[in-house]
């Protein structure tokens, strides 16, 4: 057992790791071109899982359709948006989310479900 002693301190730092990643810290990338000049493909993000009330304006990483997306809030609940020539109201819990890059943004424009749901966010930058 005391060969094995010097490991208890490098296993026990990377499990806290692995845990803060999981609930605390986000480390990822930009797939897409999406949300440029903003950020831009292939870029590392850091964020955080842990946050207060989201706002328009704020940027998200979120799931939709067993995707990992990065996009902006455009509109909260109870706020009415108009994209397009089209008016959506934002529902309770949900958010409308468009690329800083509209031209190369898959979002809430293009989707039969339009919201996501705050259950589907992941982080926020």
């Amino acid at each position: 057992m005391k060969k094995y002693k010097w490991l208890i301190i490098p296993v026990f730092i990377a499990t806290m790791v692995l845990v803060l990643m999981k609930t605390v810290f986000f480390i990822g990338y930009v797939p897409t071109a999406s949300m440029e000049p903003t950020l831009k493909k292939g870029s590392l993000i850091f964020g955080t899982r842990i946050f207060d009330d989201l706002e328009t304006g704020d940027v998200i990483v979120f799931t939709k359709d067993g995707t990992v997306m990065v996009k902006r809030i455009a509109a909260t609940a109870g706020e009415t948006i108009t994209v397009d020539g089209i008016s959506y109201t934002v529902p309770e819990d949900s958010y409308f989310v468009l690329g800083d890059n509209r031209e190369e943004s898959n979002d809430s424009r293009h989707w039969q479900d339009v919201f996501v749901n705050n259950d589907c966010i992941v982080a926020k930058l």
